[in-house]
């Protein structure tokens, strides 16, 4: 029997088949989980025989590059993960370590045990919750929690006594940390993630960058933009937002909606687009996306060329990837100096960050 090439109809099709065993993989499994391995092929390199017809190892992985190449991101992924996570763990346990031996030595300074001293400088320091703070939180987040006041009041007033709990233990910790002289040196965990030629707001010079991946069709993303908006109304020139591409795949419109971003780029007009996208996430096939172009005053011949031939195609393919490999699997996702943010997180969590960025490059906020 002879090792046959796919030249003919048939061959290709048990080499299809065969491929789609591999590239079905990372749908059927859940992510990160350690699989047995099994014996790929006989002494002869032979994988499948199907009458008098042979598969070789070798024809199999030609075939199956593609597909072999998205287990390989995947795996690098879930490395990514790990390592984001192990951190996230030491540096948890790192401020718990010295929080109890803070609360331990003013303890012992006092003469009093660890109970006492939170009862006296937590416990007995928190405000009491009334109704009229219990109405001015429902007021402010009615649109949230879509619920009668009556039906809620007591699990808002157990929120904000927990709440008012945390700030007041905070503020005691901060005490005792500048009273002690605390240096944490276990920095945040940071990945390295280059903006390449991603449009951005903002100059090269910022000491503060944010590497945002984003989908235009992804309502989550929509709700980021005017939460960036504001962080760079607040820092202006300290911070600089640039945008890459993560369009996923169940969203149809998704892929060529980026392409259409870096066509406007093309006539100084990405940010345009990215507002007009997002304002209308429903009005994204093709022909709307040039409809789009022609109402922002792009050249509709150049606008329509770039996007039917698929130029940046590519591109958005290796923006995707560059988000695979830091551990981006949803939108939005963003790395502030290289610290991850997963989601449409609020003004208030990302303000943080950046603050904490600009008080190290010892830069006033």
């Amino acid at each position: 029997m002879n090792d046959l090439k796919p030249t003919n109809n048939r061959n290709k099709l048990l080499l299809s088949l065969a491929v789609l065993l591999i590239a079905a993989g990372p749908f059927i499994l859940p992510a990160c989980t350690a699989q047995s391995s099994g014996q790929a092929a006989g002494d002869d390199g032979v994988v499948a025989r199907v009458g008098d017809d042979v598969i070789t190892r070798e024809q199999l992985e030609e075939e199956g590059a593609e597909a072999l190449k998205q287990a390989e991101m995947q795996k690098l992924q879930c490395e990514s993960n790990y390592k984001r996570s192990r951190h996230q763990a030491l540096e948890s346990t790192l401020e718990t370590m010295v929080r109890d031996r803070l609360i331990e030595d003013e303890a012992k300074a006092r003469g009093v045990s660890k109970e006492e001293l939170l009862e006296a400088e937590v416990n007995g320091k928190i405000a009491e919750v009334d109704d009229a703070a219990v109405e001015a939180f429902y007021n402010q987040n009615q649109a949230r929690i879509n619920q009668p006041l009556e039906r809620v009041s007591g699990q808002i007033k157990q929120y904000l006594s927990q709440e008012g709990r945390k700030t007041v233990y905070e503020n005691f910790i901060t005490s005792l940390e500048t009273k002690h002289n605390v240096k944490y040196n276990m920095g945040p965990y940071r990945v390295e993630v280059a903006k390449g030629d991603a449009p951005a707001k903002g100059p090269d010079s910022a000491p503060v960058t944010i590497v945002e991946f984003s989908d235009f069709q992804c309502p989550y993303c929509s709700r980021v933009v005017p939460t960036l908006d504001q962080i760079k109304e607040k820092y202006g020139d300290k911070v600089q937002v640039a945008f890459r591409h993560f369009p996923l795949q169940f969203h149809e419109n998704a892929q060529k909606a980026s392409e259409a971003s870096m066509c406007a780029a093309e006539q100084g007009k990405f940010w345009e687009m990215h507002d007009l996208m997002f304002a209308e996430q429903g009005q994204l096939t093709v022909d709307q996306l040039k409809e789009k172009a022609t109402r922002l005053g792009l050249a509709a011949e150049g606008f329509n060329d770039c996007l039917d031939s698929g130029k940046y195609e590519e591109q958005v393919k290796a923006d995707m990837q560059a988000g695979v490999l830091a551990g981006v699997s949803g939108t939005p996702a963003m790395f502030i100096n290289g610290r991850f943010i997963n989601g449409a997180q609020p003004y208030e969590a990302i303000a943080e960050i950046v603050d904490e960025e600009l008080k190290s490059a010892g830069v006033a906020n």
